[in-house]
């Protein structure tokens, strides 16, 4: 094994000790994780603001239909993921989230194929 490799997991343990042993670590760990969950939340948001820019056009000349289906599939999919853990812990509520899943895909997709056909 090469030095500098010794050196990075030798770092990794240290913070791993530090958080393990020193008082609050664990509240300190906690608030590193949200700050990265923050983060990463405002990725997917700056990508979905990019993405829209770029597609405006093409999302506008959507009939009217097709954009709430559109949409919509999109908003329940979002919903759907926000309320996973309170879903997935019964049975009925497992077959909920893959039918609410389903069916926002089917409708996402069902939208962006209409959108591509020619029609007057």
């Amino acid at each position: 094994m090469e030095l500098k490799t010794v050196r990075n997991i030798a770092i990794i343990a240290a913070v791993a000790l530090a958080i393990a042993f020193i008082p609050g670590g664990n509240d300190t760990a906690e608030l590193a994780l949200a700050i990265l969950s923050l983060a990463f939340m405002a990725a997917i948001g700056f990508l979905g603001y990019r993405l829209y820019m770029e597609h405006k056009f093409t999302l506008w000349s959507m009939s009217d239909r097709h954009r709430a289906q559109f949409y919509a599939g999109f908003t329940v999919a979002f919903m759907t993921l926000t309320a996973t853990d309170r879903l997935l812990g019964e049975g009925v509520g497992t077959v909920l989230w893959l039918a609410l899943l389903a069916g926002s895909v089917l409708a996402v997709y069902n939208a962006w194929v209409e959108s591509r056909r020619y029609s007057i």
